[in-house]
Protein backbone atom coordinates (compact mmCIF):
# COMPACT_ATOMS: atom_id res chain seq x y z
CA UNK A 1 0.00 0.00 0.00
CA UNK A 2 1.06 3.22 -0.83
CA UNK A 3 2.32 5.03 2.37
CA UNK A 4 -0.12 8.75 3.45
CA UNK A 5 2.39 11.56 2.98
CA UNK A 6 2.88 12.77 6.02
CA UNK A 7 0.66 16.02 7.84
CA UNK A 8 1.17 19.40 7.96
CA UNK A 9 1.56 21.36 11.11
CA UNK A 10 -0.11 24.71 10.85
CA UNK A 11 2.31 27.24 12.72
CA UNK A 12 0.05 28.42 15.94
CA UNK A 13 -0.67 32.59 15.73
CA UNK A 14 -0.23 34.87 18.47
CA UNK A 15 -3.51 36.24 19.35
CA UNK A 16 -4.32 39.76 18.15
CA UNK A 17 -3.60 42.49 20.32
CA UNK A 18 -6.69 43.62 22.31
CA UNK A 19 -7.57 46.70 20.85
CA UNK A 20 -9.71 48.71 23.49
CA UNK A 21 -10.10 52.22 21.78
CA UNK A 22 -12.31 50.18 19.11
CA UNK A 23 -14.29 48.27 21.48
CA UNK A 24 -15.13 51.78 23.45
CA UNK A 25 -12.91 51.92 26.03
CA UNK A 26 -9.65 53.32 26.79
CA UNK A 27 -6.74 53.54 29.25
CA UNK A 28 -7.90 55.50 32.70
CA UNK A 29 -5.30 57.22 34.48
CA UNK A 30 -6.12 57.28 38.35
CA UNK A 31 -4.14 58.92 40.66
CA UNK A 32 -1.73 56.32 41.61
CA UNK A 33 -0.18 55.35 37.74
CA UNK A 34 -1.58 54.24 34.66
CA UNK A 35 -4.02 51.11 34.72
CA UNK A 36 -6.55 49.39 32.12
CA UNK A 37 -9.86 50.12 32.24
CA UNK A 38 -12.80 47.99 30.80
CA UNK A 39 -14.77 51.67 31.21
CA UNK A 40 -16.40 52.97 27.87
CA UNK A 41 -15.27 56.20 27.14
CA UNK A 42 -18.67 58.30 27.54
CA UNK A 43 -18.07 57.45 31.52
CA UNK A 44 -15.13 59.66 31.07
CA UNK A 45 -17.41 62.48 30.06
CA UNK A 46 -20.16 61.86 32.19
CA UNK A 47 -17.93 61.42 35.33
CA UNK A 48 -16.22 64.78 34.68
CA UNK A 49 -19.46 66.75 33.89
CA UNK A 50 -21.24 65.34 36.75
CA UNK A 51 -18.52 66.09 39.07
CA UNK A 52 -18.36 70.15 37.76
CA UNK A 53 -21.99 70.18 38.40
CA UNK A 54 -21.90 68.91 41.79
CA UNK A 55 -18.80 71.36 43.23
CA UNK A 56 -20.20 73.85 41.63
CA UNK A 57 -17.73 74.25 38.48
CA UNK A 58 -20.76 74.63 36.02
CA UNK A 59 -23.27 76.04 38.29
CA UNK A 60 -27.56 75.97 37.64
CA UNK A 61 -28.47 77.27 34.15
CA UNK A 62 -24.45 77.10 32.64
CA UNK A 63 -24.58 75.86 29.59
CA UNK A 64 -22.95 72.56 28.68
CA UNK A 65 -20.48 71.53 26.25
CA UNK A 66 -21.93 70.65 22.67
CA UNK A 67 -21.55 67.20 21.39
CA UNK A 68 -19.28 68.91 18.74
CA UNK A 69 -17.08 70.54 22.15
CA UNK A 70 -17.55 67.23 24.23
CA UNK A 71 -15.56 65.24 21.26
CA UNK A 72 -13.09 67.67 20.79
CA UNK A 73 -12.26 68.54 25.02
CA UNK A 74 -12.34 65.03 25.86
CA UNK A 75 -11.17 62.87 22.55
CA UNK A 76 -13.69 60.54 22.22
CA UNK A 77 -16.93 59.80 19.22
CA UNK A 78 -19.73 61.85 18.70
CA UNK A 79 -21.71 58.77 19.87
CA UNK A 80 -20.18 58.48 23.27
CA UNK A 81 -20.67 62.16 23.74
CA UNK A 82 -24.78 61.67 23.01
CA UNK A 83 -24.58 59.01 25.15
CA UNK A 84 -23.19 60.87 27.86
CA UNK A 85 -25.28 63.64 27.44
CA UNK A 86 -28.19 61.45 27.92
CA UNK A 87 -26.76 59.63 31.18
CA UNK A 88 -26.51 63.02 32.81
CA UNK A 89 -30.39 64.18 31.46
CA UNK A 90 -31.89 60.83 32.74
CA UNK A 91 -29.94 61.77 36.42
CA UNK A 92 -31.48 64.85 36.25
CA UNK A 93 -28.51 67.06 36.45
CA UNK A 94 -28.68 68.53 32.85
CA UNK A 95 -32.10 70.08 30.47
CA UNK A 96 -31.99 69.97 27.07
CA UNK A 97 -34.05 73.04 25.38
CA UNK A 98 -34.78 72.41 21.78
CA UNK A 99 -32.71 74.79 19.37
CA UNK A 100 -30.43 76.04 22.47
CA UNK A 101 -28.27 73.08 23.81
CA UNK A 102 -28.21 71.03 27.07
CA UNK A 103 -28.05 73.56 30.49
CA UNK A 104 -27.13 72.58 34.13
CA UNK A 105 -31.16 71.79 35.66
CA UNK A 106 -31.39 74.22 38.30
CA UNK A 107 -31.74 73.40 41.79
CA UNK A 108 -35.28 72.99 42.87
CA UNK A 109 -36.92 74.68 46.16
CA UNK A 110 -38.67 71.75 47.32
CA UNK A 111 -41.82 73.22 49.24
CA UNK A 112 -43.59 71.19 51.79
CA UNK A 113 -46.50 69.13 51.79
CA UNK A 114 -48.14 68.57 55.25
CA UNK A 115 -49.81 65.20 55.65
CA UNK A 116 -52.33 65.01 58.62
CA UNK A 117 -53.42 62.28 60.21
CA UNK A 118 -57.54 63.05 59.39
CA UNK A 119 -57.32 65.69 56.64
CA UNK A 120 -59.09 65.36 53.46
CA UNK A 121 -56.84 65.39 50.72
CA UNK A 122 -58.74 68.27 48.59
CA UNK A 123 -58.43 70.34 52.05
CA UNK A 124 -54.78 69.30 52.73
CA UNK A 125 -53.69 70.42 49.22
CA UNK A 126 -55.62 73.65 48.84
CA UNK A 127 -54.07 74.40 52.35
CA UNK A 128 -50.61 74.01 50.99
CA UNK A 129 -51.10 76.16 47.90
CA UNK A 130 -52.46 78.71 49.90
CA UNK A 131 -49.41 78.94 52.54
CA UNK A 132 -47.38 79.22 49.31
CA UNK A 133 -49.46 81.77 47.87
CA UNK A 134 -51.36 79.62 45.25
CA UNK A 135 -54.02 79.31 43.66
CA UNK A 136 -55.35 75.25 44.15
CA UNK A 137 -57.82 73.81 41.67
CA UNK A 138 -58.37 69.75 40.74
CA UNK A 139 -59.99 68.41 38.30
CA UNK A 140 -62.06 64.40 38.95
CA UNK A 141 -63.83 61.43 37.86
CA UNK A 142 -65.71 58.55 39.79
CA UNK A 143 -66.46 55.33 38.60
CA UNK A 144 -67.01 51.57 39.43
CA UNK A 145 -63.93 49.70 38.83
CA UNK A 146 -62.48 46.16 38.98
CA UNK A 147 -59.76 45.66 42.57
CA UNK A 148 -57.05 44.88 41.40
CA UNK A 149 -55.12 42.06 43.66
CA UNK A 150 -53.14 44.97 45.36
CA UNK A 151 -56.26 47.22 45.83
CA UNK A 152 -58.46 44.02 47.16
CA UNK A 153 -55.28 43.29 49.78
CA UNK A 154 -55.53 46.72 51.24
CA UNK A 155 -59.25 46.93 51.45
CA UNK A 156 -59.57 43.34 52.32
CA UNK A 157 -61.86 42.75 49.61
CA UNK A 158 -61.51 39.44 47.12
CA UNK A 159 -59.97 40.45 44.67
CA UNK A 160 -62.25 42.31 41.19
CA UNK A 161 -64.77 42.99 43.74
CA UNK A 162 -66.59 46.13 42.51
CA UNK A 163 -64.50 49.40 44.10
CA UNK A 164 -65.72 53.06 43.36
CA UNK A 165 -62.28 54.73 41.90
CA UNK A 166 -62.07 58.11 41.86
CA UNK A 167 -59.34 59.87 39.77
CA UNK A 168 -57.66 63.54 40.54
CA UNK A 169 -55.11 66.09 39.35
CA UNK A 170 -54.25 68.32 41.66
CA UNK A 171 -53.31 71.91 40.26
CA UNK A 172 -51.64 75.27 41.66
CA UNK A 173 -52.14 77.93 39.65
CA UNK A 174 -53.19 75.88 36.61
CA UNK A 175 -49.81 73.83 36.70
CA UNK A 176 -50.19 69.65 37.46
CA UNK A 177 -48.79 69.50 41.02
CA UNK A 178 -49.94 66.16 42.23
CA UNK A 179 -52.05 62.92 41.25
CA UNK A 180 -54.01 61.29 43.48
CA UNK A 181 -56.61 57.80 42.36
CA UNK A 182 -58.89 56.71 45.26
CA UNK A 183 -60.64 53.52 45.92
CA UNK A 184 -63.79 52.85 48.09
CA UNK A 185 -65.90 49.60 48.63
CA UNK A 186 -68.71 49.86 46.32
CA UNK A 187 -71.47 49.64 48.87
CA UNK A 188 -70.01 53.16 49.33
CA UNK A 189 -71.61 54.23 45.83
CA UNK A 190 -75.16 53.78 46.52
CA UNK A 191 -77.36 56.44 45.78
CA UNK A 192 -74.57 58.10 42.83
CA UNK A 193 -74.92 58.50 39.47
CA UNK A 194 -72.08 57.09 37.70
CA UNK A 195 -69.70 57.92 35.80
CA UNK A 196 -69.17 61.03 37.35
CA UNK A 197 -66.52 63.92 37.36
CA UNK A 198 -66.47 67.63 38.04
CA UNK A 199 -63.69 70.39 39.10
CA UNK A 200 -63.11 71.00 42.82
CA UNK A 201 -67.06 70.67 44.54
CA UNK A 202 -66.72 66.99 45.46
CA UNK A 203 -67.45 66.39 48.91
CA UNK A 204 -64.69 65.49 51.52
CA UNK A 205 -64.36 61.65 52.15
CA UNK A 206 -64.40 62.54 56.09
CA UNK A 207 -68.17 64.43 55.13
CA UNK A 208 -69.26 61.58 52.96
CA UNK A 209 -68.56 58.60 55.38
CA UNK A 210 -69.66 61.05 58.38
CA UNK A 211 -73.04 60.45 56.50
CA UNK A 212 -73.18 56.92 55.95
CA UNK A 213 -72.67 56.40 59.28
CA UNK A 214 -69.02 55.66 59.15
CA UNK A 215 -66.87 57.42 61.41
CA UNK A 216 -63.20 57.39 60.47
CA UNK A 217 -60.67 56.88 63.56
CA UNK A 218 -57.13 56.60 61.61
CA UNK A 219 -55.29 56.87 58.80
CA UNK A 220 -52.33 55.23 57.71
CA UNK A 221 -49.56 55.66 54.88
CA UNK A 222 -46.89 54.22 53.22
CA UNK A 223 -44.01 56.43 51.69
CA UNK A 224 -41.48 55.05 48.64
CA UNK A 225 -39.67 56.66 45.75
CA UNK A 226 -40.22 55.06 42.08
CA UNK A 227 -39.44 55.96 38.50
CA UNK A 228 -42.84 57.32 37.39
CA UNK A 229 -44.93 55.88 34.43
CA UNK A 230 -44.66 57.23 31.67
CA UNK A 231 -48.44 58.60 31.67
CA UNK A 232 -47.43 60.34 35.08
CA UNK A 233 -44.87 61.89 33.50
CA UNK A 234 -47.14 63.28 30.79
CA UNK A 235 -49.77 64.63 32.88
CA UNK A 236 -47.05 65.76 35.74
CA UNK A 237 -45.04 67.28 32.93
CA UNK A 238 -41.53 65.90 34.37
CA UNK A 239 -38.25 66.61 32.96
CA UNK A 240 -36.18 63.45 32.11
CA UNK A 241 -34.48 61.71 35.61
CA UNK A 242 -37.44 63.16 38.03
CA UNK A 243 -38.49 60.63 40.70
CA UNK A 244 -41.80 60.48 42.13
CA UNK A 245 -43.03 60.17 45.84
CA UNK A 246 -45.60 57.61 45.65
CA UNK A 247 -48.05 57.39 49.12
CA UNK A 248 -50.19 54.89 49.85
CA UNK A 249 -53.37 56.71 52.27
CA UNK A 250 -55.52 54.22 53.97
CA UNK A 251 -58.50 55.48 56.22
CA UNK A 252 -59.79 53.27 58.41
CA UNK A 253 -62.72 53.19 60.49
CA UNK A 254 -62.25 50.87 63.96
CA UNK A 255 -60.09 47.79 62.25
CA UNK A 256 -62.25 48.20 58.63
CA UNK A 257 -60.07 50.08 55.99
CA UNK A 258 -62.78 51.98 54.52
CA UNK A 259 -60.80 53.82 51.32
CA UNK A 260 -56.84 53.61 50.02
CA UNK A 261 -55.09 56.07 47.62
CA UNK A 262 -52.69 56.58 45.32
CA UNK A 263 -51.01 59.71 45.73
CA UNK A 264 -48.35 60.90 43.31
CA UNK A 265 -45.83 63.64 44.06
CA UNK A 266 -42.72 65.01 41.94
CA UNK A 267 -39.96 64.17 44.14
CA UNK A 268 -38.09 67.36 42.61
CA UNK A 269 -41.00 69.80 44.09
CA UNK A 270 -42.14 68.57 47.07
CA UNK A 271 -40.73 67.78 50.76
CA UNK A 272 -43.46 65.58 53.07
CA UNK A 273 -43.87 67.10 56.38
CA UNK A 274 -45.39 64.74 58.94
CA UNK A 275 -46.75 66.02 62.24
CA UNK A 276 -47.19 63.20 65.13
CA UNK A 277 -48.91 63.59 68.37
CA UNK A 278 -47.30 61.76 71.18
CA UNK A 279 -48.54 61.23 74.66
CA UNK A 280 -51.56 58.42 76.16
Amino acid sequence: MPRRPPRRRTPLRAAPPNRRESAGCDLAEPRDGPVASSDPVYLRVVEDLRRQIIDSTLPPGAPIPSRVQLTQRYGVGETAARHALRVLAQEGLIVGRVGAGHYVRERPVLVPMHRSRLSDQQQAFAADMQAQGRHATWDWRSELAEASPDIARRLRLPEWDQVLRTRFVFRGDGRPLQLATSYEPAEFSKGQTLPAEGSNGRKGLLARMAAAGVPITAASEEVYIRVPRPEESDRLELPAGTHVVHVERTHWSGDRPVETSDIIVPGDKFRLCYSIPVGP
